[in-house]
């Protein structure tokens, strides 16, 4: 069995990290009914015996294998350090090792240079050893997750920095970066400056980038919240929120750690966002007919160093509230993966061009259903030429909480070009102008040319995928095969 560590940056990234740690816990205890450390476990989750002052780690199968106390295999980062003291005080405080976290007071003011620089610099030689640490006590480490907004200081900055560092000391480990952007209407009005820059960094030292867009999410709550029954005359008024189901996905988890009080403003937000990551790990954490490793999604679905970026999506959406109606058809939900509104970015795949696709399901599902639904679907979907069959398929026997089966699709598509020019247009509207650039020039370490050179990677790496999107519509001949002589 393998182990991931995650890393959550920033205000954003350590929220995320929150929901994502108390629904994996509840995951865990709806298949855990004996209170055991067993594999599953492990892959997120170390336990120790805490009846000591330096907790001693417990391997899965020594004595009786009963849980003492789970802590995370995670390291929380942030600049400013609410965030951070708000989960300690929280329900999951006990699931954090104190000597993961690092913070400061003062914050990195919306501003990557100060995060990257600054704190980054400040802070590598801590950040290096609390990774070590947590590398250690892996048995066999497989990758890191690192979670962080685009548009933040200590987000873009620390995150990016964070990257480099695992880049050159774990070279061989992979890196999945979960990057939530910012939305055109975001208040952090150097939001755009703080991305594009951060963005040469993900474009570099990241194996994997999982975009996601603010907005998107914002959009999928309000229809998750659209779709739930009026009220009806003579009832008693409800709100949103106590219609939605003890174990849904989409709130705080009333059936687990945190109760339903105690949920934040963006918690439903982040808990699609912790579905997700639910979704792509629980091959690494159960058993399953046809398990997808971690290091097999990029081994299939980045083609070239550089085009990282996946378009993810995720279905069933409605089912994840309590909206009374049945569980969505299978077919139906393969036919959801592939709409525009299910993706995680503002962007709809089927007028671009696939490079490969994933299809990652959890749940009673056949491998014959699959294909089925692949064949059903593949006239309407434009994969290159040159990788007409580039499906990866997992199957995972474990079904989310509450839930019959789920569908994850992670895609690498050329339609991501449209968020990466959206997001220059922002850059290039301050950028002209050199509106708010002395707040970055004044900072040890930066230099004005950083601009220039982030705007031309992220140009670059759109005309890669524009490049590629040039092949739309080619029809190769086949070629013939060779002939073997008898």
């Amino acid at each position: 069995m393998t182990q991931s560590i995650v890393v959550q940056v920033g205000q954003c990234g350590n929220q995320i990290g929150c929901r994502f740690w108390d629904l994996a816990l509840r995951e865990h205890a709806s298949r855990n009914k004996h209170g055991t450390f067993d594999e599953p476990l492990s892959s997120f989750f170390r336990n120790v015996d805490t009846r000591f002052d330096d907790p001693a780690e417990l391997p899965v199968g020594s004595g009786k294998n009963k849980i003492r106390a789970l802590k995370a295999r995670a390291v929380l980062i942030d600049m400013e350090e609410g965030v951070v003291n708000d989960l300690l005080k929280g329900p999951l405080g006990d699931v954090f090792d104190c000597r993961q976290l690092i913070t400061d007071v003062s914050g990195s003011g919306n501003n990557w240079a100060v995060g990257h620089m600054n704190y980054g610099q400040q802070y590598r030689e801590q950040i290096t050893e609390t990774i070590r640490r947590a590398a250690e006590q892996c048995d066999c480490l497989q990758c890191f997750f690192v979670l962080h907004s685009m548009g933040g200081g200590t987000g873009s900055g620390v995150g990016t920095s964070v990257l480099s560092l695992l880049s050159d000391e774990y070279p061989d480990v992979y890196r999945f970066v979960t990057a939530v952007y910012p939305s055109a209407e975001d208040d952090v009005i150097t939001s755009p400056y703080n991305s594009v820059l951060a963005m040469h960094q993900l474009t570099q030292h990241a194996d994997c980038v999982l975009p996601i867009e603010n907005q998107a999410l914002v959009d999928i709550c309000n229809k998750i919240s659209q779709a739930l029954p009026p009220d009806k005359p003579g009832k008693k008024q409800m709100t949103s929120n106590s219609r939605v189901k003890a174990d849904s996905a989409v709130t705080a988890s009333t059936g687990g750690i945190v109760k339903k009080s105690e949920e934040k403003p963006f918690d439903k937000m982040n808990n699609i966002v912790a579905n997700l990551l639910l979704n792509m790990t629980s091959s690494a954490r159960f058993e399953g007919s046809l398990n997808v490793d971690l290091n097999e999604i990029t081994m299939n679905l980045v083609p070239f160093p550089q085009l990282h970026y996946l378009v993810s999506s995720l279905t069933p959406l409605y089912s994840l509230s309590d909206i009374n109606i049945p569980p969505r058809r299978l077919d139906q939900m393969f036919s959801d993966a592939f709409s525009k509104d299910h993706q995680l970015i503002k962007a709809d795949p089927k007028h671009s061009l696939y490079l490969a696709c994933a299809l990652m399901l959890r749940g009673n599902v056949e491998i014959s259903d699959v294909r089925r639904n692949i064949e059903r679907l593949k006239p309407s979907l434009q994969f290159i030429h040159w990788n007409q069959e580039g499906w990866k398929t997992g199957l995972c026997s474990v079904p989310p909480v509450g839930q019959p089966y789920s569908l994850l699709t992670l895609s690498n598509n050329t339609c991501i070009r449209h968020t990466f020019s959206e997001l220059k247009d922002r850059f290039v509207k301050l950028y002209k102008r050199k509106a708010h650039v002395h707040h970055y020039t004044h900072v040890d370490g930066f230099e004005m040319s950083q601009f220039a050179e982030s705007l031309e990677s992220l140009t670059s790496l759109m005309k890669e995928y524009q490049g590629l999107e040039s092949n739309m519509g080619r029809i190769v001949e086949d070629v013939q095969r060779l002939q073997i002589a008898t």
